[in-house]
């Protein structure tokens, strides 16, 4: 039987969704629950959230000082002293499973399938190429682990109603000592919703004029109890923090609605939002390439549209 191990996302406090949703992509490879592993200074609230998510067989603990912060070189050799006993070791297509599984497939000595999109059988897999714009089938020779990272944007997440049991594991390996954690800097997006997780995202682009000038999308954000996005020219700009950039070079998101404000439609930046389930554009050039795979789409100026759209509401 086929044993998988998914490494939760978490901030420390709080399990991200996105391991939520590597569980949906580990119930084709197998049906009796995968074991998920908590790598952290305190792990038993975090360890809770995942053992009451339905599809967990058994939630594995590894609290050390050193796992307070998710520095990928000090938790890929502890991932690796784990991996031996299973077939496949899962982690989400987020910042921090790219930065993760790479060195834990090398650690390993195997090569890393990339952002699985669907479980075609227990050895293949399909994943998107060219931006999206392709679709590859991607076969793993037997004989050896899997590792892997999950598009998050392309599965659903399991829902609650686990009884997972929780044991502690006690790894000893030698972390190496040329990584330290020096810092955390991250923008500020108030009591607004995970850009990754969120239900609803409005996003915006560089004719927005100024960071000042975001302010309205900020504004309407909080009356739909949304996540904020951006295009790159917005990010490149400088009227937004990296982290808030949607596309190929920023986040894959699925949110159930996405509303694009004056986006013209790159293909980098459809690559983010295609899995999506409804796309709303607002832009004034009629002819914008979004308008081709936009659900609805509105002909306008977003300065004028958004003040209407908070009147509506």
């Amino acid at each position: 039987m086929s044993k998988v191990l998914i490494i939760a996302e978490h901030d420390g406090t709080n399990l991200n969704q996105s391991t939520a949703r590597c569980l949906s992509c580990a119930q084709p490879l197998d049906a009796s629950g995968a074991d998920v592993v908590v790598l952290a200074s305190q792990c038993t609230a975090i360890a809770e959230q995942a053992a009451g998510l339905s599809g967990v067989a058994r939630v594995i603990t590894v609290e050390r000082a050193e796992n307070e912060h998710a520095v990928a070189a000090i938790i890929a050799p502890q991932i690796v002293a784990l991996a031996s006993d299973y077939d496949y070791v899962l982690a989400p297509s987020t910042t921090f499973g790219k930065d993760l599984t790479p060195r834990v497939a090398a650690l390993m000595g195997v090569g890393q399938v990339s952002d699985i999109m669907s479980v075609e059988g227990p050895r293949q897999f399909k994943r998107p190429i060219y931006a999206g714009n392709a679709v590859v089938l991607v076969e793993v020779p037997e004989g050896q682990t899997i590792v892997a990272t999950v598009r998050v944007a392309s599965f659903r997440p399991v829902a609650a109603g686990g009884q997972a049991t929780i044991t502690a594991a006690d790894i000893s390996v030698d972390l190496p000592a040329h990584t330290r954690f020096v810092e955390l800097k991250s923008g500020d997006s108030g009591d607004r919703p995970d850009l990754q997780t969120a239900k609803v995202v409005l996003s915006g682009w560089r004719g927005l004029g100024s960071e000042e000038n975001f302010g309205i999308l900020y504004q309407l954000a909080d009356r739909m109890n949304a996540a904020v996005g951006a295009s790159r020219a917005a990010v490149d700009a400088g009227y937004v923090p990296n982290e808030m950039q949607v596309g190929q070079t920023g986040k894959i998101i699925a949110p159930d609605l996405y509303m694009a404000f004056g986006i013209s439609g790159a293909i980098q930046h459809l690559t983010g939002i295609k899995d999506a389930g409804t796309i709303v554009a607002i832009n004034k050039d009629g002819e914008a390439p979004i308008f081709e795979i936009a659900d609805i789409g509105l002909v306008g100026d977003l300065f004028d549209v958004i003040p209407e759209l908070e009147k509506r509401l």
